[in-house]
């Protein structure tokens, strides 16, 4: 399973180990996510996502799952979390 946060579309990172010596030696920076369950107040049902913390703390700020989504592009998210934002689209419409 790749590490990307699937709200926000945080990856891993590239970068050096560097010694006292200044050698430098590539390594990775790796998101630290989570399985986490979000519920969907408009949809009244819930979802398991991995999310990052910076992602869960950003769903948080903007007032839930449902803001968040909806003000998201869909380049940024997982296809499982495009799925429920056309979802979450067809119940706001109705």
């Amino acid at each position: 399973m790749s590490r990307i946060c699937e709200l926000t579309g945080k990856g891993r990172q590239v970068g050096h180990n560097v010694s006292h010596a200044n050698n430098k030696t590539k390594r990775v920076f790796l998101p630290n996510l989570q399985n986490v369950t979000l519920m969907s107040e408009k949809l009244d049902r819930s979802f398991r996502f991995r999310v990052s913390t910076h992602g869960l703390r950003s769903v948080e700020h903007n007032g839930g799952l449902d803001n968040w989504l909806l003000k998201t592009s869909d380049d940024d998210l997982s296809a499982r979390a495009v799925k429920v934002k056309r979802d979450l689209k067809k119940a706001v419409a109705a």
